[in-house]
């Protein structure tokens, strides 16, 4: 009962808490969703609303708060940021049975821009590949995982089914380190991927922290089941916590790398049916979804370098 008492703002301690035991977050990560509930706590101080307690916030106090968010320089998804901790928040107080606002009644900020093809700069990678923590072997295999997702361009059933022996990792002195292998992808269809240097150091450090002899290259250190594979879902719920971290665009997923591989070699300018291979696509019609980005970028490049300047 005295749980149920308590202001919102004094259930933050053992919030964190449940984040860390329960949910098994990073230091990090708790500390990422404190700080966007704390501009929760300053609109609630502003309303004078700072003793509400869990059972008296209700759907109009999440609506006043959408439009206090709105109403700042936040873009749309730096907004979701805040809207998804707040979520997280009613999520503890619904597992602790403590009576408050359904977590499901928190709907994120829709963003209107076209998002026909997401994909990450260069920029952005590396701030994204630099997040996982190298130091623990969970934060190897992650990192691992993202450098071979935007190295390869495989889809993530496909990098899930990756298996231990197939990385054999070529350590030649005289030449650069190289690793191609042969998957089956989607549709049954049999291709070629390759990985770059640093996909093959971030999977070499990972491999040698591992200790144990299961076939997965990828595996979930938490599983308690025989099958220790890491899920296509348990990826996604990764790449979308790091990307949170580096305050990257909600949206980002496993596939958002798979756009970002294709969009990196058509700028580079490397032949549409060639990138067709290399993500496995049946039909070209599928590749060209990607060619905005590489038109966008010779648009550019011709009002840049041509137009007629010197003509007299």
């Amino acid at each position: 009962m005295e749980l149920q008492i308590k202001p919102l703002l004094k259930h933050i301690p053992d919030f964190l808490e449940y984040l860390a035991v329960e949910k098994g977050l990073s230091q990090k990560t708790q500390e990422n969703y404190h700080k966007f509930l704390k501009k929760f706590f300053s609109f609630l101080s502003k309303n004078h609303l700072e003793n509400l307690k869990p059972k008296d916030l209700s759907s109009d106090h999440i609506w006043q708060y959408k439009v206090f968010l709105a109403n700042s320089t936040l873009k749309k998804s730096t907004q979701n940021y805040y809207l998804i901790s707040l979520r997280a928040f009613l999520s503890y107080f619904s597992e602790r049975n403590i009576p408050s606002l359904p977590p499901e009644k928190i709907k994120l900020a829709k963003d209107k821009t076209d998002k026909s093809v997401r994909f990450l700069t260069l920029e952005q990678l590396e701030k994204f590949f630099l997040v996982p923590d190298v130091s623990k072997n969970q934060g190897l295999r992650d990192r691992a995982i993202l450098e071979t997702l935007f190295s390869t361009g495989l889809r993530v059933a496909e990098l899930t089914a990756l298996n231990r022996d197939q990385i054999k990792i070529k350590n030649n002195i005289n030449k650069t380190e190289e690793l191609e292998i042969g998957i089956i992808g989607k549709g049954g269809k049999a291709r070629t991927i390759y990985f770059s240097k640093r996909a093959i150091e971030s999977i070499k450090k990972y491999l040698e922290s591992r200790l144990d002899k299961e076939k997965a290259l990828f595996i979930n250190y938490r599983s308690k089941n025989s099958e220790k594979r890491l899920s296509s879902r348990a990826v996604e719920n990764l790449v979308k916590k790091y990307a949170l971290l580096a305050g990257l665009p909600l949206n980002t997923s496993p596939h958002v790398l798979r756009h970002s591989f294709a969009t990196d070699l058509l700028t580079q300018g490397v032949d549409i049916r060639v990138v067709q291979e290399f993500l496995g696509h049946r039909n070209i019609a599928t590749t060209q979804i990607y060619t905005h980005v590489s038109n966008v970028r010779l648009k550019k490049i011709h009002r840049e370098h041509h137009g007629g300047k010197d003509l007299k």
